[in-house]
């Protein structure tokens, strides 16, 4: 197994939430030399410049400027997302029933809801406190198991067998946090924010949260030879990890296009947000590069736009070994076999002829050889950031991902060799190979 495999799994493992993924890339961006510029700032740059803006804690762009304007060098830029499907605390999430406490919670994107059942799972986000007359906001990870969705037993259940199993999320997923008398939620959180020295504060001054559930089992590499990634979020914390890590390997020789990395929040419920795809965050952050590059130039981000090109990067399904039938023909990626180029002619995906024999090229020079997949004609096809990008940016762009298992599961599976190909291929992207 790859050095690049172990670090994916440690990546994974401190991004819980899409908040914690932005802060663990910061945390390797500022380590390699990159300084935050806020969005209230006015920005200027020089060539080399090593920068990355945050966006309501769960998205992130960072740069590095080339060593020509954009508007002579362009943009290469790889987009990923940091959110995946899980089960979200409501606002009121202090809920008893039958001697229980439970947590009111709410599926968020297309959540495979009978994975979440009999797991220890844990609770992290993000928490807004009242300090004085301020306000502030800050991290939380309680990092052990607290709350479990038990299922049902068989005995009180005869029909699973032949109806199969079918839960109600309103009423049939809520975890168990203990027993009725138990502290509620929000006495736990102040304790909790003690506890790790966050802030000293009391439950009256939590004043609201965007906390969600996830699996407190760690990430591992398992396989009779180590083939496989088990782990939560491999949607789409591995290709943040691919991307972040192709830019902070690309960044050590400065070449003519500015390389960016723009990881979204909010993919998985549509990205029609003020962080997803669907919103400025990209547009404005290239429009500010340009400008802000001795001086700008006229007509400038458009003549950009079209030195430039993009990579979408999420996850693709691998074929499964006991529905082979669900997979199209010819197009069947399998773990451990490289990186998959995604093809939909209805534009679910951006790719195009261009952008695909262009990836392709990138391999080939690097001795990989890509997959492909599209969807059969009787399947609906999911989607990504890369329809959104590219029609927001007008940039081509390039749908590609790793294979992987279990897809919006609590606990995915992926290929460990497919991991150290993908960032060298992201990275040759970025050095304009």
């Amino acid at each position: 197994m790859s050095d690049a495999a172990r670090d994916l799994v440690a990546f994974i493992d401190a991004s819980p939430t899409p908040y914690h993924a932005v802060a663990e890339a910061v945390r390797r961006l500022a380590r390699a030399g990159f300084r935050e510029c806020a969005e209230t700032e006015l920005w200027t740059l020089d060539p080399g410049d090593r920068r990355y803006v945050v966006r309501h804690g769960g998205s992130l762009v960072a740069f590095q400027v080339g060593s020509e304007s954009p508007v002579d060098g362009g943009f290469r830029i790889v987009g990923a997302h940091t959110d995946s499907p899980n089960l979200r605390l409501k606002p009121n999430a202090d809920k008893s029933a039958e001697g229980y406490r439970q947590l009111a919670v709410e599926p968020y994107g297309g959540i495979l809801l009978h994975t979440w059942l009999d797991r220890d799972l844990s609770i992290a986000g993000r928490v807004t406190l009242r300090e004085g007359e301020a306000l502030s906001s800050v991290l939380l990870d309680f990092g052990r198991p607290l709350a479990r969705v038990p299922s049902l037993a068989i005995h009180l259940n005869r029909d699973l067998k032949e109806k199969g199993l079918h839960l109600n999320p309103q009423t049939q997923a809520l975890p168990l946090l203990g027993l009725e008398d138990s502290p509620p939620l929000t006495q736990l959180v102040a304790t909790e924010l003690r506890a790790q020295r966050i802030a000293d504060v009391v439950p009256e001054q939590v004043l609201a949260f965007d906390l969600m559930l996830y699996d407190s089992q760690a990430s591992e590499i398992i396989g009779s030879d180590g083939a496989f990634i088990a782990a939560p979020r491999l949607d789409n914390l591995a290709s943040c990890h691919a991307s972040v890590s192709a830019l902070l390997g690309a960044a050590s020789e400065l070449g003519r296009a500015t390389r960016a990395v723009v990881l979204y929040d909010h993919e998985e419920v549509g990205s029609e947000s003020a962080q997803g795809a669907g919103g400025n965050l990209l547009v404005e952050s290239l429009e500010r590069i340009v400008a802000a590059y001795k001086g700008g130039a006229a007509q400038g981000m458009a003549r950009a736009r079209a030195r430039s090109r993009v990579v979408s990067a999420d996850m693709a399904h691998a074929v499964h070994p006991n529905f082979a039938d669900k997979h199209e023909p010819g197009h069947k990626p399998v773990l451990g076999r490289g990186p998959v180029i995604k093809s939909n002619v209805n534009q679910s995906y951006a790719t195009d002829a261009v952008t695909a024999g262009e990836f392709a090229t990138l391999c080939a020079l690097l001795g990989v050889t890509p997959q492909h997949f599209t969807s059969r004609n009787d399947q609906p096809c999911g989607s990504t950031i890369g329809p959104i990008t590219a029609a927001r940016t007008g940039i081509p762009t390039v749908d590609v991902g790793n294979p992987m298992l279990s897809m919006h599961s609590c606990r995915e599976l992926a290929g460990s060799a497919d991991v150290a190909p993908m960032i060298r291929v992201l990275q040759a992207f970025f050095a304009g190979a």
